[in-house]
């Protein structure tokens, strides 16, 4: 693991995965790290040259007071692909990841080989929660979101069967730096893509959570019906479902993402 110099600024980098095979970039949600991804790794690394980086704000990676938007998280992503040589890869973003995920799609498809969007949104309908995160992360902290963030992320159900996952995930949303998260935020309160990813046309793979109060499922099928020949799979989780589904997850993006049409 390594924190390289971009064009944007300093990131948080991990790179595994045989040198010879395809490129795919993984981005994390909003209140986590590129440790998110930890269930995936194992099979990932098997097919792809995996890079996982910390989004602005979080982990490891430059956390400057912000607001951010979506626009420049998404030239950070391409100042990482830039400094490492990737003219192209495969795109895995969840959450804030899958927003950053439609922008390049729509803005830098060139970049962009096949996409998975998962537990995300073209746009936030309420504002409100975000606005309150926001106000409480900067006068209280991070503790003070993390167990009503948590409980939208994971069904009580999983929450019961697997406490070290869910502690592990608790853990990240707790250090995340205050003035990035509320910057990150800012970002996807602000975000509207709701007509610009109708101009996506790589081949794209949207992941749904049947139980997912943060982006609910009906706006994950929202982007699949925005994006011509998109595939749509709804997996019986809440938000984290990478998480929460590891292992059907993990297969959906793989069968997908090495499809050769």
């Amino acid at each position: 693991m390594a924190q390289i110099e971009t064009a944007t600024g300093a990131f948080r980098v991990e790179i595994e995965g045989p040198t010879d095979a395809p490129a795919l970039m993984l981005s994390n949600s909003l209140g986590t790290n590129l440790h998110m991804w930890d269930p995936q790794m194992p099979e990932l690394t098997k097919h792809f040259r995996v890079v996982r980086y910390d989004s602005r704000g979080h982990g490891g990676s430059v956390a400057n007071v912000g607001p951010y938007s979506i626009a420049s998280l998404s030239r950070d992503a391409l100042s990482i692909m830039d400094a490492l040589d990737l003219a192209k890869v495969n795109w895995l973003g969840l959450s804030l990841g899958g927003m950053v995920g439609q922008w390049l799609l729509a803005h830098a498809p060139e970049r962009i080989e096949r996409a998975v969007l998962a537990n995300t949104s073209s746009h936030i309908p309420d504002p409100r929660p975000y606005n309150s995160r926001v106000v409480i992360v900067q006068h209280q902290g991070m503790a003070a979101v993390t167990q009503a963030v948590v409980d939208r992320w994971f069904t009580p159900g999983f929450q019961q069967r697997d406490p070290a996952a869910v502690a592990r995930i608790a853990d990240m949303l707790r250090t995340t730096p205050p003035q990035g998260y509320a910057a990150a935020c800012a970002a996807v309160r602000d975000m509207d893509q709701r007509e610009t990813v109708r101009a996506a046309r790589r081949p794209t793979l949207v992941i749904a959570g049947t139980h997912d109060p943060a982006t609910p499922a009906v706006l994950g099928q929202g982007i699949a019906a925005s994006i011509p020949g998109a595939k749509y799979v709804e997996l019986d989780a809440a938000h984290l479902s990478n998480i929460e589904q590891a292992d059907a997850f993990t297969a959906a993006v793989v069968t997908f993402l090495a499809r050769t049409k």
